[in-house]
């Protein structure tokens, strides 16, 4: 074994001891079910703004993004990381406060449970469809998390990608079940911490090794189309594609999911303080600008480097017709910098231990959101299973390992494409559960049919527009959210006005929210 190999292994395993004691120390403060699936409404400010942006980005941040930026350029990197940080912003400008008040007002702990209480939904069809969507998007979407950290440690190591990850999934239900969303929360939060880190070391690196700034963008201007807002670089025919309105639209549309993710909306459900919300807003929207800033940049950086001859074996010819090698490129950087001794080593096993925090941050959001879906929501709400205390919380964590076992299988496949799928379940989650939330809170006229309404043909729209109307090409090639988050909308509303109105006490309840 390399030195290399030494120093980014004692990195990684520092790294993974101290999330199992995290969420050892967790355990001890996880008392009840309401503490397991939102931490007793306890987060302070700092934790709610980082762990809700930990767990969105997943290892989309460090991979995904720069490998965009450095196959064709500024463009479709930028566009989509615009989209997320308009996204974000205004999640947490118009939904976190209500909904922190309004599910604390219900005693609701879940989404589902949420819409439940304030529709009067006796007959649980909005809390079966929300569960049944959560687990039909979120099981698929933790097998790539899976998947991520066994492929990362089986390209780096050369060992057996099957063990890599389930050594992977053993260690993120390990505090997740232990600690719970007090667990994943506060792990998220470091992992924030140690996904900037990684970033920013990957990026003052490459420059260092190409020169400066400058020689960055001399490195690459000469490349069609690579540092334009509105062109591609065609790598095939080394020409510039022009990136058109509907390009721009499908991926600034990504923002829109984030209206409807189960795993973040927790995170506003759970501060302790509603009135610290709005740190917690600026916090996260500072720390999305710059992370995503600069994980285009590394993309920048990176093809800077091949072109200046400092990495060499990134990308050739056979690489040109898919993002897919280019994504590995802060692990071919780590690995760089690994070679160049011990203490770098150690860096370079922080850089890694970065890729590992993207990816796990999100999973073990996941594994709570879903393991809710089928204890709180269908065990207990659908079937009228009644449990004691103690055995729910017990319930609630072997729920959660079946989740996961779920997951793994579905990860089983070394050769499962994860880029579709987590693009997939951030348009199902969106759909579903975005127009919905936004129009409980803030239309009281929303009533349990709309609800109902807006949930289905949301959720089956992304199906259609996806499989049938997407692949006619031409203005149909649009990111399947953006029709099926707007007709969502549409049929909320005409439902509502052609039904029932709410009751007073809905009514009551919903101006009572509105005023605090």
């Amino acid at each position: 074994m390399s030195t290399a190999q030494i120093g980014i292994i004692i990195s990684i395993v520092v790294y993974l001891i101290s999330m199992l004691a995290v969420g050892f120390f967790a355990s001890r403060k996880t008392n009840n079910v309401s503490d397991f699936y939102l931490g007793g409404r306890k987060l302070g400010p700092l934790v709610t703004a980082m762990s809700a942006e930990a767990s969105d980005m997943s290892s989309y941040l460090l991979m995904g993004i720069p490998g965009l930026a450095y196959f064709s350029g500024i463009a479709d990197a930028g566009w989509t990381a615009f989209g997320l940080i308009v996204g974000t912003y205004l999640n947490w400008l118009f939904v976190a406060k209500r909904l922190r008040n309004y599910t604390a007002k219900l005693n609701a702990i879940t989404l589902p449970e949420y819409y439940k209480e304030r529709f009067r939904d006796n007959k649980n069809i909005t809390l079966l469809i929300g569960a049944i969507a959560i687990i039909v998007f979120f099981i698929p979407y933790t097998a790539s998390g899976f998947a991520a950290c066994g492929k990362l440690f089986s390209q780096l190591f050369g060992i057996n990608y099957n063990l890599a990850m389930i050594i992977s999934a053993v260690i993120i239900i390990g505090y997740t079940t232990t600690g719970g969303f007090l667990a994943a929360s506060t792990t998220d939060f470091i992992q924030s911490i140690v996904m900037s880190l990684a970033l920013l070391m990957v990026v003052f690196y490459g420059i260092s090794c190409v020169g400066s700034v400058g020689d960055v963008v001399e490195s690459t201007k000469d490349l069609p189309g690579f540092l334009s807002v509105n062109h591609t670089l065609n790598n095939v025919t080394n020409t510039a594609d022009s990136y058109g309105i509907f390009r721009k639209i499908t991926m600034f549309c990504w923002g829109l999911g984030y209206f409807g993710m189960p795993h973040i909306l927790l995170r506003f459900m759970a501060i302790e303080k509603p009135d610290k919300l709005k740190l917690s807003r600026r916090v996260a929207s500072v720390w999305v600008v710059l992370s995503l800033a600069i994980a285009t940049i590394l993309g920048i950086v990176g093809r800077a480097m091949t072109n200046s001859n400092v990495l060499t074996s990134l990308l050739d010819k056979s690489d040109l017709t898919s993002t897919a090698k280019a994504e590995t490129l802060i692990v071919v950087l780590a690995d760089h910098i690994a070679q160049n001794g011990l203490l770098f080593a150690l860096l370079a096993g922080i850089i890694i231990a970065g890729i590992l925090a993207s990816t796990m941050s999100t999973a073990d959001s996941q594994l709570i959101a879903a393991s809710s879906a089928v204890s709180e929501n269908i065990v207990r709400d659908v079937f009228k299973v009644k449990l004691k205390e103690t055995t729910s919380v017990f319930f609630a964590r072997a729920t959660l390992v079946v989740v996961a076992v779920f997951a793994v299988i579905i990860a089983w496949n070394p050769n499962s494409s994860i880029f579709n799928i987590v693009s997939f379940a951030w348009a199902g989650f969106g759909a579903v559960f975005g127009p919905i939330t936004i129009m409980s809170l803030f239309w009281k006229r929303t009533n349990l049919p709309g609800a109902v309404a807006g949930m289905i043909s949301g959720g089956v729209m992304v199906f259609i527009w996806k499989y049938f109307v997407r692949p006619i090409g031409g203005v149909w090639d649009l990111y399947e959210l953006a029709p099926a988050f707007a007709l969502s909308l549409i049929v909320i509303v005409i439902v509502s006005l052609t039904t029932k109105a709410p009751d007073d006490n809905i009514v009551k309840e919903f101006e009572e929210v509105k005023k605090m």
